[in-house]
């Protein structure tokens, strides 16, 4: 899993990069201008924080704020400069987009609670058990899924978890929590279009802001 992130109003010039969720004593060190952050228990990596990322990455200064998605070009540049700062725990890219395009192929209650859903949703290459408390939960409909690893236009970042005891591996999304422009500002996943995109593609959100006139 690989979560980025670049804020130079907040922080600076500071590339964050997450690889796991970190929420225990964590153990710092610094090499140059490279943080290193690993749990404390297993000595497994959490992530880095790169202190002058445009150094590396001269894009970062063209205007980029907030959810980062980097390229395998990105990557390897990122992975050199940790290879020539002396850390050994190199970065991977994330298997599938952010976002992408799914189908809700199975949908049952949930056995304990009065809102939320047990959704199966394909994503072409495989598929996915998701909770969701979205109202207008149906089988049958193309649906905007944010895989796990991936930080929402909020801030929030969407990790493995379980809702009262299911499994839960990513977020079916509403046009409001995605930010689509025009978008209804209420609960509910946004249903796309048949013709939309393929199940398993990349979601398109230039195109995903012309759905609300």
């Amino acid at each position: 899993m690989l979560v980025a992130g670049y804020n130079p109003t907040e922080l600076g010039d500071v590339l964050v990069v997450m690889t796991a969720n970190g929420a225990g004593d964590q153990v710092v060190s610094q090499k140059g201008q490279i943080v290193q952050i690993k749990d404390v228990k297993d000595e497994s990596l959490l992530g880095y924080n790169f202190l002058a990322a445009s150094e590396i990455l001269p894009e970062l200064k063209e205007g980029v704020n907030g959810n980062v998605d980097l390229t395998d070009d990105q990557i390897t540049k990122l992975n050199d400069a940790l290879k020539k700062a002396g850390f050994s725990d190199e970065l991977s890219a994330n298997p599938y987009p952010n976002f992408q395009i799914g189908f809700v192929e199975k949908m049952v209650d949930h056995p304990k609670s009065d809102h939320l859903h047990i959704t199966t949703v394909d994503l072409g290459d495989r598929k996915q058990q998701i909770v969701s408390g979205s109202p207008n939960m149906v089988e049958g409909i193309k649906v905007v899924v944010a895989n796990v690893g991936t930080m929402m236009p909020s801030g929030s970042i969407i990790w493995p978890g379980a809702l009262l005891g299911v499994e839960s591996d990513g977020m079916i999304c509403s046009g409001r929590e995605l930010k689509i422009k025009n978008a209804p500002q209420k609960p509910g996943a946004l249903i796309l279009p048949a013709d939309f995109g393929e199940v398993g593609e990349a979601f398109d959100f230039t195109k995903g802001n012309q759905l609300f006139k």
